[in-house]
């Protein structure tokens, strides 16, 4: 049964806010079993936060614009309470977050069978969490901000074909969701704005994300494993394919929120441009990485902001270094890198701060050139977010690594523009490594 919100009262003028009546038609259609809410294209409508249920399609029809409210307080859930202040430290500073926000756009929880679809488009209004603004930065006035769908504990969980944009923080937060399709969407944030991820599978597992458009910052696609969230388990059996991606940070992350394991988790068929970091495994915190393959992708990257956006224009990096002093870290092992055309203003970084952290990686047929694309200096580390100052390599090289064990790289190839390679004195630096193959019969520089 489909349940047209203008039926319940919504004006869809852009002005008027239409919450109670977008709600009202959601509840009718929950307390009639389920059946499809619709948004008739042609009109915007404005609301606060509004909470799904089981058995519900949320469609919004060709021309359709669900917006959020200008008013903050309008994406408190009921019954909450909560004044939010200024940030004191910038969130690329210190953004510890354990996966519990205080405010929300489009809500669900404990349920299943839950869609959201049509051609129509989600705005999270997200101008009106800015905090201070710069001409290559835009930090939140306050953290965490409001996702844009805040999903947990979903069985069968579909988002097709929608447009996700301007949110303020995490677009796609998925905690604890299982059997999940999310195909054909755009994500499309501003490049500035720090915090609103793409899509973030948190404790997710049985996800496929397929023939998605995603530009945002600070990450497209991002596995997490948040500490609040602990009793759904790992991240797993999640694969990605098809996808073009675009960030200020890393294009996929997995971290850096990684208190549980990570494993069986396929990336492929991808294209990655004007990005900071292209791929990035990034632990923190006693979770693991296992299992988990790259094949196919090209990836472009470019140094954006120095100090603001995590990443120093690396196509890969793992980095396995302490959130906190007293933090046991876990490790990344058994992971596979093929067939990847990387062309990028730093090279490869593997840094484990102990040895065994890193091992078992699997480089086949990747080649790397190194290009000039701005004017910033590149050759650093960025191992940020870490516990204390820890001795890096700051020269520019192909592949940058330390502590890492079983490395194998076959039919590689690697070269540089020529006022890149002037700047290499050593161009494959490894420290404190063991059994680290890099044949030169096999790779080609």
């Amino acid at each position: 049964m489909e349940y047209n919100v203008l039926e319940f009262g919504a004006v869809g003028d852009g002005v008027t806010v239409d919450t109670a009546a977008i709600q009202a038609a959601i509840d009718a259609c929950l307390a009639a079993g389920g059946g499809r809410v619709t948004l008739p294209g042609g009109r915007t409508y404005r609301s606060g936060a509004l909470i799904l249920g089981s058995n519900l399609e949320l469609h919004l029809e060709m021309g359709a614009v669900l917006k959020g409210s200008d008013e903050i307080s309008d994406y408190l859930l009921p019954g909450s309470t909560f004044t939010p202040g200024k940030m004191e430290v910038p969130s690329y500073i210190n953004c510890e977050y354990n996966g519990a926000p205080t405010h929300y756009f489009l809500y669900a929880k404990d349920c299943e069978n839950l869609a959201i679809t049509g051609l129509g488009r989600i705005d999270g209004n997200g101008e009106i969490f800015y905090g201070e603004v710069t001409p290559w930065h835009i930090d939140g006035s306050f953290y965490p901000r409001a996702p844009l769908l805040f999903l947990e504990n979903v069985a069968r969980l579909t988002i097709r074909d929608v447009t996700l944009a301007n949110s303020a923080f995490w677009t796609v937060h998925m905690v604890g969701c299982r059997d999940v399709l999310i195909e054909g969407i755009r994500i499309l944030n501003n490049l500035r704005m720090a915090n609103c991820d793409g899509i973030d599978p948190d404790h997710c597992r049985n996800v496929r994300i397929a023939n998605c458009h995603i530009r945002c910052a600070d990450d497209c696609i991002v596995f997490k494993n948040t500490a609040a969230a602990m009793r759904y388990g790992p991240c797993e059996n999640i694969t990605v394919t098809g996808c073009t991606l675009t960030s200020t940070s890393a294009a996929i992350k997995f971290g850096s929120e990684s208190e549980a394991l990570f494993r069986d988790i396929l990336v492929e068929n991808c294209v990655i441009t004007r990005t900071n970091r292209g791929i990035s495994l990034q632990l923190r915190d006693g979770g693991s990485i296992e299992n988990v393959m790259f094949r196919n992708l090209i990836i472009e990257t470019r140094l954006f902001k120095k100090g603001v956006y995590w990443g120093a224009a690396e196509p890969i990096a793992i980095t396995v270094v302490r959130r906190k002093e007293d933090t046991r870290v876990g490790t990344v092992r058994d992971v596979c890198f093929s067939g990847i055309s990387c062309r990028s203003e730093n090279g490869i970084l593997l840094y484990s701060e102990e040895p065994g952290g890193i091992s078992g990686l699997r480089f086949r047929d990747v080649s790397v050139r190194l290009w000039r694309q701005t004017e910033h200096r590149a050759g650093y580390c960025d191992l940020r977010p870490q516990a204390r100052e820890l001795p890096a390599w700051r020269e520019l090289c192909y592949v940058n690594a330390r502590n890492a064990s079983d490395v194998r790289f076959s039919g590689c190839s690697f070269r540089a523009e020529e006022e890149m390679d002037d700047r290499m004195p050593d161009p494959f630096h490894m420290e404190s490594c063991r059994d680290f193959r890099l044949d030169p019969k096999e790779c080609l520089c």
